[in-house]
């Protein structure tokens, strides 16, 4: 009963802004730093893909646990999947300029890279494995997150392209019904991080196309995954992942922060389900940062820890400190890393966000 009377608030608090227009956070509205009109060379954008999405995963020949890399299969994955990282690093190191030097040639070359793949209807294909259904749900989040960043912008850099925008639009939209019929509704126990990051790639579309329908299916997801953490802010299918866990559990709350800053700034408080759930698994990760032996203790096995060289992996915290107070020690930690960057969170994060926080 406790439980279906927080989903009730939570969709009814959602439906009660149903008429208002959706909005990103203040961090993705900014105008850019700096202004110049030199122009730059815009480099070859990769081109189209539009072949069915049937990839290989990193993890083929692991047990039921999905923990153990294969280095010849990730070899072939990122082969197989090159052209679509290149074409989101191009979008989001365009608009990361442009957000820089508000040079308006960054954003012709972006305009003109994701109309050609709009207009070949790239990633629409089939999807034949669970690797290509998560390529395209990646990619969208890639490319919408960006997207905003200038449809929103107070100088309006996309009104030299009425065309190309509402192409590109569409075809954004199309890609979001894809991810949702994919990765919507399904069983709790195939709930993890992919529909997370599905639910992320929804969202950010949802505001870009200004799409209700895609902004409650995003939620949804959302309300479900608040569910899933326990009262020790664990996540139990991020929890079967072995030696992986305590990494999984970082990968999995990356789109989750993006989501409650997302449903925050349109009226949505996050901390309303499953008694602010997100700040206990929060604080479970945060905590596993300096001593992973919790998920150690959790799991029966010793914890991965190698994900944490890489400050891409940490860039969610810019956002969590604008959900939640960061203490100094994890300011500390954070300072010397910046800017923090995700290209599928929406780039620049660290400009992202310190935006959000002065903004609002």
């Amino acid at each position: 009963m406790v439980f279906l009377r927080a989903a009730l608030i939570f969709i009814l608090s959602a439906a009660a802004h149903g008429a208002e227009r959706l909005s990103p956070p203040a961090g993705f509205m900014q105008p850019p730093e700096h202004k110049t009109a030199k122009a730059v060379n815009c480099p070859t954008a990769p081109a189209p893909f539009t072949g069915v999405l049937d990839f290989q995963s990193k993890y083929e020949g692991s047990d039921s646990a999905r923990a153990t890399l294969n280095p010849e299969a990730d070899a072939a994955f990122r082969q197989q999947t090159k052209t679509i990282t290149d074409m989101e690093r191009f979008v989001s190191r365009q608009v990361t300029a442009w957000a820089q030097n508000g040079n308006p040639s960054n954003v012709a070359c972006v305009v003109n890279a994701l109309a050609g793949w709009a207009s070949a209807g790239a990633l629409t294909g089939d999807a034949k494995n669970h690797t290509g259904r998560s390529m395209r749900k990646w990619a969208l989040a890639t490319f919408s997150s960006a997207w905003l960043q200038l449809q929103y912008s107070p100088l309006h850099p996309l009104r030299a392209y009425p065309a190309q925008q509402a192409n590109i639009e569409r075809w954004l939209s199309t890609l979001g019904d894809l991810t949702v019929s994919e990765w919507h509704d399904l069983p709790l126990n195939k709930v993890n991080n992919h529909s997370y990051w599905a639910a992320w790639a929804i969202m950010a579309t949802a505001v870009v196309t200004q799409r209700r329908d895609l902004f409650t299916d995003a939620l949804d997801i959302y309300h479900t995954a608040m569910q899933q953490i326990d009262q020790a802010g664990f996540l139990p299918n991020e929890l079967r992942r072995r030696q992986r866990a305590f990494s999984y559990h970082n990968y999995a709350i990356q789109p989750l922060v993006m989501i409650a800053l997302f449903a925050r700034a349109n009226g949505v408080d996050p901390e309303a389900e499953n008694h602010d759930a997100l700040r206990r698994l929060g604080e479970q990760v945060i905590g596993g940062l300096t001593d992973a032996q919790p998920f150690a203790q959790k799991t029966g096995v010793t914890q991965d820890v190698s994900f944490l060289q890489h400050p891409t992996n940490l860039a969610w915290l810019e956002g969590w400190c604008q959900l939640y107070t960061c203490d100094d020690a994890l300011r500390q930690r954070l300072a010397p890393l910046r800017p923090l960057q995700n290209t599928r969170l929406g780039g620049d994060l660290s400009h992202l966000m310190t935006a959000t926080a002065r903004q609002e």
